[in-house]
This record gives structure tokens, sequence and C-alpha cells, in this order.
């Protein structure tokens, strides 16, 4: 059985000690939607919600939500990130705003965490800006699609394109890990 590494000897919640591993470059890439009814998503797209422009609201919130996930998940490391894009696709087939968020540093510990609360703030940022029109709108699922960096290796969900070969590349298992990356 694997051992959570967030429990102590006593099974307590406590913060994981990094201090004697290596600093690595590390990344991590979430992604999640927000969908809505048709005129919200049409509105978003033209500009046409009063609080104003809901995408740019949406990437600053993600930013400044991955810079401070220490501070809203206990036992989560406080990071020095080097870079947090938020970015958004609109598919109006869904009627949705689709959120992806890439965090990368370089240290002891990973940036799942920070790329995960990138986008669910996001999201909550869109349904802010647009809840006076809509309150019907779903947010989900958020999840992770990329991991790479540390001694798990690498991470790439089954459905989700490799940032790194422009979308062609798919991976080879929901736990897919490549060792020693």
């Amino acid at each position: 059985m694997v051992r959570l590494r967030h429990l102590d000897s006593e099974g307590k919640a406590a913060m994981v000690d990094v201090s004697n591993k290596e600093s690595s470059a590390r990344t991590a890439t979430a992604v999640g939607s927000v969908t809505m009814a048709a005129d919200t998503f049409e509105r978003i797209g033209g500009g046409g919600i009063a609080k104003g422009d809901v995408l740019a609201v949406a990437r600053v919130a993600g930013v400044m939500a991955a810079k401070k996930t220490s501070d809203v998940i206990p036992l989560c490391h406080p990071i020095s990130l080097t870079s947090v894009a938020v970015n958004f696709t609109l598919d109006a087939g869904r009627s949705s705003v689709d959120i992806s968020a890439t965090c990368k540093t370089r240290g002891p510990t990973g940036v799942e965490m920070e790329a995960l609360t990138a986008v669910s703030v996001a999201a909550l940022a869109i349904y802010d800006m647009c809840k006076s029109i809509d309150r019907s709108m779903t947010i989900g699922p958020v999840r992770l699609t990329f991991k790479t960096g540390g001694n798990s290796g690498t991470f790439l969900s089954d459905d989700s394109a490799d940032s790194r070969d422009g979308g062609k590349k798919k991976g080879t298992g929901m736990r897919s890990r490549v060792e020693g990356e």
C-alpha cells in the first residue's frame, strides 16, 4: 500500500519535509471548463458583460491564485514560481470557456497544486463576472493533464495533448510515468 506523504507516523496531517530534495525544473498543466447559456457565452466573446473584460479578469485572477496557493491549501509549500500562463479557448459548440494553466518553477517540490488552483480560481472569476445574467453556469471538471520534474518523473493524461509537441502526442495511461526525467 502506498503511504500518503502528508501524514506523519501517527496518521496526523503534516507538511512534507523537502529540505533534502534536489532542486529540479518542474512544470504542471491543469485544465477546466465553465459551461454556460449560449447568450452568456456570446456576450463574453463580444465584450457584452457589464463588469468588463471577463477573460482578462479571469486570467489575472488565475495568476494571482497560483502565487497564493500555499495560503489556501494548508499543507502546500510556498513556491517561487518562475512562470504562470493562464489561457482560454472559447468552444461555441458547448457554450464553454475552456481554461488551461501552466506553472513552472525550479525547486524541491512540484507545481501541480498551483496549476489546479489557477484554473479553479479563473473559473470562479468567470462565474463571478457573469452570475448576474446566468446563475446556471457549471464549473468543471478541473484536472491535472501534465506534470514533469522531480522523482516521480513525467505524467501525461491519456486525453491530454502534450504542450511540448504542439498537441500531437497522446499519453499512454492516466497514471503514465516516465522515470528519471
